[in-house]
């Protein structure tokens, strides 16, 4: 029974290593694509203020820069380098406020589309109704004064028939009936009541053609990617100028500039980017901007715990023989294995040479496999915990040979190591 729970722990264990280790590996090409998202977004941005292979550069730089400081961030400590740890953070802030401030352009565009689309056909609408309310009124001026010349004409063709109309003389003058003088007059009202009647029903056909102006609009403005619906718009205001000129301007009206109206591809195109565009700061925007380049910093944080490739059987044989040198060990605020590398007083003392032990420090820390903590420290890394592992198990191990020789003071784990 507890062979068989042993085995199952076994089998845990190595479903969970191997789970681990699959997501260390996924993480390259995450980083690689969130890489290659941010710097689209900020090329795109860059592109339109300098040239574009000039912004290609930049780009990549910044992304790289991005890149290479997150790795080091992770292996630098404030106490060991201070120098070295400015550097770095402020290198990467100056990458990331580069990238993050061109790609809010990008992000700017999609997340004010609907906006700016919206914007769009409210100017259109207002502009066509505008115009179309100045057309109604100037038809209902000339209908008006049509309307007036009419009613003058019949008072004058009833004043004829009455003799009383003041320009008449002698014998004419109060003389009721139907004479030459009244069926001038009469001709004249005839003649203004079928200007009047001609002049209405124009203008019934000019005000259906601006009621179908008006549901075309409508119906564009219920889809405002229906590119057919805003050459229906189109239409229906070209036919209203056309009319316009021929009824209203042909009969003394005043000429009326109809709006100015762009193909489809106008109307949807995007926003070219500007400055202006943090005047009217979007933090949705600029929210998405900044997460794709605080993923990126955030996995390649987390890449720098894998090492850059595995040590070989003597590379594990060498940092094993030269961490077991070491005596000062203890468990840091980080929950990592921490040893001082300085020298002891008593091997000061006896001018005990710690070469061997230091070059392998130097050698797991080129390698990712320790982080320095300050001066006096360093700190584990969490590739170098299996290794370790595994050398201890093969020393412990019932009838195991010896595979390293170790002084007989380190032939175990020291038991001087604080935890704290």
């Amino acid at each position: 029974m507890t062979a068989s729970i042993w085995r199952i722990g076994q089998l845990l264990n190595s479903v969970q290593t191997s789970f681990v280790g699959l997501l260390q590996v996924w993480t390259i090409p995450l980083v690689l694509l969130l890489s290659l998202a941010s710097g689209y977004t900020t090329y795109y941005g860059l592109s339109h203020f300098i040239t574009p292979w000039i912004a290609l550069v930049i780009t990549v730089a910044v992304q790289s820069v991005i890149v290479i400081c997150s790795l080091e961030l992770a292996s630098v400590h404030w106490s060991a380098n201070a120098a070295r740890f400015l550097t770095v953070v402020v290198t990467l802030l100056i990458a990331l406020f580069v990238s993050v401030s061109f790609s809010y352009f990008k992000f700017y565009e999609l997340s004010q589309q609907d906006t700016i689309l919206l914007s769009r056909q409210q100017s259109l609408e207002i502009e066509i109704s505008r115009y179309l309310d100045e057309v109604s009124r100037q038809k209902s001026e000339l209908i008006a004064e049509q309307q007036r010349q009419t009613k003058q004409a019949a008072i004058e063709a009833n004043q004829a028939f009455l003799g009383a109309l003041p320009n008449m003389q002698g014998e004419q003058r109060n003389r009721v009936g139907r004479g030459r003088v009244w069926s001038h007059y009469n001709a004249l009202l005839q003649g203004e009541q079928a200007k009047l009647k001609d002049m209405e029903a124009q203008f019934e056909a000019l005000d259906t053609q601006m009621r179908e102006t008006r549901t075309a609009l409508q119906t564009f403005s219920m889809n405002l990617q229906n590119a057919a619906a805003y050459d229906q718009v189109i239409a229906s205001v070209n036919a209203v100028r056309s009319e316009v000129d021929r009824l209203i301007v042909g009969r003394g009206g005043r000429s009326m500039p109809g709006p100015k109206l762009g193909s489809f591809a106008e109307f949807s195109q995007g926003i070219t980017p500007s400055f202006a565009m943090w005047e009217d700061l979007s933090l949705f925007a600029l929210a998405c901007a900044a997460m794709v380049d605080f993923f990126t910093l955030v996995l390649s944080y987390r890449l720098e715990f894998t090492a850059p490739g595995p040590l070989t059987e003597e590379e594990r044989d060498l940092a094993f023989r030269g961490i077991s040198e070491f005596n000062e060990f203890l468990i840091n605020r980080n929950d990592e294995l921490q040893f001082v590398i300085e020298k002891s007083e008593l091997e000061r003392a006896r001018r005990y040479s710690d070469w061997l032990r230091m070059f392998v420090v130097a050698f797991l820390l080129n390698r990712g496999f320790l982080r320095k903590v300050d001066e006096r420290s360093v700190e584990f890394a969490p590739n170098l915990y299996p290794i370790i592992s595994e050398r201890l198990r093969a020393r412990t191990a019932p009838g195991a040979a010896e595979t390293v020789n170790v002084p007989s003071r380190l032939a175990v784990v020291p038991e001087t190591k604080r935890h704290g």
